[in-house]
């Protein structure tokens, strides 16, 4: 089993191209075969295929063949992992910025008038 950042560089690396990124936005409607994958694209079905291939080795890709026929599921819960790292960095940012704005908020309050040294008379 892979490591989760080595899954996580062949997930990234698996979406970078955008057939890739096609075929998984069509397999969020449901299952499909190989050959209703290649209809939208130009390229044969071994070049549709070598896709499969890298979406199925970052595992978001799971197929299973039924005589001729070769069936494409997309594994959620592997996207899932990939979703969760974006969050987790999009909430650090989030609180780095809201401490940011606290400080900034600070800057912009009027200071206490300072007392004034007066001569006595």
């Amino acid at each position: 089993m892979l490591n989760q950042d080595d899954q996580l560089d062949q997930i990234y690396r698996a979406l970078a191209d955008p057939t890739r990124r096609a075929v998984v936005e069509r397999l969020t409607a449901g299952s499909a075969t190989v050959s209703e994958l290649a209809e939208p694209f130009d390229m044969s079905l071994p070049g549709l295929t070598q896709h499969l291939r890298v979406l199925e080795d970052a595992g978001l890709v799971q197929t299973q063949k039924v005589g001729r026929v070769r069936t494409c599921t997309l594994d959620l819960e592997v996207l899932g992992s990939a979703e969760r790292w974006i969050n987790q960095r999009r909430q650090a940012w989030a609180q780095r910025f809201d401490r940011l704005g606290a400080l900034l908020a600070e800057d912009d309050e009027p200071s206490p008038p300072t007392p004034s040294k007066g001569r006595d008379s």
